[in-house]
């Protein structure tokens, strides 16, 4: 997958989630997670933009662990608007696919800048 296609891909879904959470009751905790789910939705790909701009592949593995954690986190949150039985879980399936697919690229991701990082360095070069 292309940066390109991650950028639009991660933009997509923080847009999916803000008109998801749009059309949730505004009120108690409802709000509040939405809220949260909104922040960290949106963190993704953000932070993958920034993984963009590294300047080494330790610093892209780096912050690609930020667009985990905040993938990850995004997942927490629909969970619990699921399981707390705010949600009907059918509404949110789409969502959670992709924030698990999400969290699979990242992963991998992170495996292969730290593997080609750790090759760099084997070979006496500066893991760029």
């Amino acid at each position: 997958m292309t940066p390109e296609i991650l950028k639009a891909r991660t933009k997509a879904f923080a847009r999916a989630v803000i008109e998801f959470v749009s059309s949730l009751a505004q009120r108690g905790p409802t709000r509040l997670i939405g809220d949260q789910l909104i922040r960290s939705a949106a963190s993704v790909g953000s932070n993958y933009r920034a993984a963009c701009r590294a300047r080494s592949r330790a610093e892209f593995a780096a912050k690609m662990g930020i667009v985990l954690e905040e993938a990850d986190e995004s997942l927490y949150w629909m969970e619990l608007l699921v399981e707390s039985h705010l949600v009907p879980n059918e509404r949110l399936t789409p969502l959670m696919k992709e924030a698990e697919e999400l969290v699979a690229v990242a992963v991998a991701s992170i495996k292969t800048a730290r593997q080609a990082a750790a090759r760099g360095s084997q070979n006496g070069r500066k893991s760029t």
